[in-house]
Formats: C-alpha cells, sequence, structure tokens
C-alpha cells in the first residue's frame, strides 16, 4: 500500500470527522471539471490559450453572460484576478475605493498595490462591510485634492467577506454613482456563483444589466481543481490585462486545463447546482444551530458562509474534537460549506456544536 504523503498518518475513521467546513477551498474537484481535465489531457494543443479548448470555454461564459462583446480571461487563482484586473482599471497614481474588509485590503498582500505599480486602496467604514453610494461619496470627498490619490475604481465583493449579499437595486445605485463620478466598477466575485443562485437571479442582470465593468468569476470555490475567470464587459477596458497576466506569470502555457473546466462546467450546469447545494447546506447548519443558548449568528446566512458568535471554550471544544474553521475579524467564527457539503457531516458538525454549548 501507498504511504501517505509525509505529514500525514493513518487515524481510525472515527478520530476525525468526515469532513472539514473551515474553507470551501478545501473541497475536491467536482466531476464535471475533473472529467473536463482527463479530457484535455491527451494529444497535442496549442499553447498558451491558442487551443479550442480555451476558445470554446471563453464563448461559454460570454453566452451565460448573454454579452458576445465581453473579454474573457483565464488565470490560476482570485488573488492574481482581482489584482490584475484592479491594475488594469486602475492608474498607478489613483486609488480604488473597497470595504474595510474586502479581500482585497486583508487577505492578499498588497497584490493590488504591487501590480498597479502604486495604486492606492481607500476603505472607508462600511458598516455591515458593504459598500454603499454614501461610503463612495465620502472616499470621493476625502481625496478631492490635487496631491491625493484620486479614485478611478470601486471594487465590491460578492457575496462579501462576511456572506451578505448586495441586491441587484444596491449594485445599480452603486454603479450609477460610480458612473456619475467617472469611476469603473469592479466586482470580486469569489463565489459569484453563490450569489446567483442565493438571488435567483441571471448572471447578466447581477453584473453588466446593473452597471459592473469588470467581473472576477470564481472557479475555485465553485469546484474547479484551480482557475478563476475574468471577464470585462466592455471590451475597451481589457486593454492591457493579458500584458499583465504574462508579467504577472499567470499566462498558462498548458491553458487548456484551466479552461477546458470552465466549459464543463458552464455547459452542464455544474456552476449554479454546485453553488445551490452549498448555499443549502449553509442553511441546513445555521437552522440546526438555531436555538441554542451562547451561540447565535453574526450576520445572517444568505449564501455559503455562516458566521457564528459563541463562546471560546465551546470553539475550543470543537476544535479539540478535531473540527476545524477560522476565526474572523477578532471574535467570529467561519464555517463554509462547499459543492460537495456532506448532509451527514452537517449534521454531525451542529450536534457536536450543540453538545459542547450546552455541556
Amino acid at each position: 500500500m501507498t504511504p501517505p504523503p509525509q505529514g500525514l498518518t493513518h487515524q481510525p475513521a472515527t478520530s476525525q470527522p468526515r469532513q472539514q467546513f473551515g474553507s470551501d477551498n478545501y473541497a475536491g474537484v467536482c466531476p464535471q471539471a475533473l472529467d473536463a481535465i482527463n479530457r484535455a489531457a491527451t494529444g497535442s494543443t496549442p499553447a498558451y490559450g491558442d487551443d479550442a479548448w480555451t476558445r470554446l470555454a471563453a464563448k461559454a461564459v460570454t453566452d451565460l453572460f448573454d454579452a458576445p462583446q465581453a473579454r474573457v480571461f483565464f488565470v490560476f487563482n482570485g488573488t492574481a484576478a482581482n489584482a490584475l484586473v484592479l491594475a488594469t482599471l486602475c492608474p498607478p497614481y489613483c486609488s480604488i475605493i473597497a470595504s474595510e474588509i474586502a479581500h482585497v485590503d486583508t487577505s492578499e498582500r498588497g497584490a493590488t498595490e504591487f501590480f498597479s505599480g502604486g495604486a492606492k486602496l481607500v476603505t472607508p467604514p462600511t458598516g455591515d462591510g458593504k459598500v454603499t453610494p454614501a461610503s463612495i461619496t465620502q472616499a470621493m470627498r476625502r481625496t478631492r485634492d490635487f496631491e491625493a490619490s484620486t479614485p478611478a475604481v470601486v471594487s465590491i465583493t460578492q457575496p462579501t467577506e462576511n456572506g451578505l449579499l448586495y441586491t441587484i437595486d444596491e449594485i445599480r445605485a452603486i454603479a450609477n454613482t460610480c458612473h456619475d463620478n467617472g469611476l469603473r466598477l469592479h466586482m470580486d466575485g469569489a463565489r459569484f456563483a453563490n450569489a446567483v443562485a442565493a438571488l435567483e437571479c441571471t448572471p447578466a442582470a447581477m453584473t453588466w444589466q446593473s452597471g459592473v465593468d469588470a467581473l472576477t468569476f470564481g472557479g475555485t470555490k465553485n469546484g474547479m481543481a484551480m482557475g478563476d475567470a475574468v471577464v470585462f464587459f466592455t471590451p475597451q477596458l481589457a486593454q492591457g490585462f493579458a500584458e499583465r497576466a504574462k508579467q504577472g506569470g499567470q499566462l498558462a502555457s498548458k491553458m487548456r486545463f484551466l479552461s477546458a473546466p470552465w466549459l464543463s462546467m458552464v455547459q452542464s450546469g455544474a456552476w449554479l447546482a454546485n453553488a445551490r447545494h452549498a448555499n443549502a447546506a449553509a442553511a441546513a447548519f445555521a437552522q440546526a444551530i438555531a436555538g441554542i443558548d451562547t451561540v447565535e449568528l453574526a450576520w445572517p446566512v444568505q449564501s455559503n458562509g455562516v458566521f457564528v458568535l459563541m463562546p471560546e471554550h465551546v470553539a475550543n471544544t470543537l476544535r479539540a474534537q478535531g473540527w476545524r474553521f477560522y476565526t474572523v475579524f477578532g471574535s467570529v467564527y467561519r464555517f463554509m460549506f462547499a459543492w460537495d457539503a456532506c448532509m451527514d457531516s452537517v449534521a454531525a458538525l451542529a450536534a457536536d456544536l450543540r453538545a459542547s454549548a450546552q455541556g
């Protein structure tokens, strides 16, 4: 029998939970994505995106958004996608308005500033982590001086880092404020599919029809092994992105292994089915822990994340039992549910949490 990788040891099946919910990045590759990789793995195919898989995948994405004019690119991960899009939309002497909890500000090690060559992130207070027209206006007022870094772009995360959703009306209001002030609007959609599933709207309605100029469309958290898509709804705005992607080490030589899963996921509908299941698992977990004394939700559950307030000793007990989850925003415990969430495991986690809180 092949030994486990270094650092891993065999343990009795009962000593570890069957599945972890610390991150939707923990999940494996869904069958549709894996099958596409396997089918693309044989034969000789042109490199660097000059292949049929990539062309068909890009068309599938533009068809999904009912946006034949859009430009689509595939990169390895979300951090690069966000940073390269924002660097393309924002000159190095300008700034980007985002929420104070935005992933681009708190969790990407300054990638946006690095790839833009100096653009500044401006993060006005947003209350519940959602950018508003008022917060954009406030940021604009603070940067009116000629010597300040004038805003050029607003970046919103859908769903937000604390699991909340921008409604279509909210996105339109933000877009109107952006365009009235000469700003571009970028949507960080690492979990874009979960937002579409939750709001039961079309991808077009959530993006270009509401005024979004560019989208980072997450694939990794939706069941792929790796790879996010970047969509520019106005072709002219994509000028320079391909060159930045190459310079930043994001132009895959064997691009078909990034693009082929997108073709399969879009054509099969798995991108949306996966998101619906993840959202349903989160809702089931939230319902299962409802009514526990000393345990409450930090925010309403609107997508595939559940953010919990509970005593530290309860969290410590769960971790001692082998459960993995993150502490975020200082004292909030985050549980994320992916495309492959097993409802039995979700129920087991909820039961252990209840027992730990009541013990």
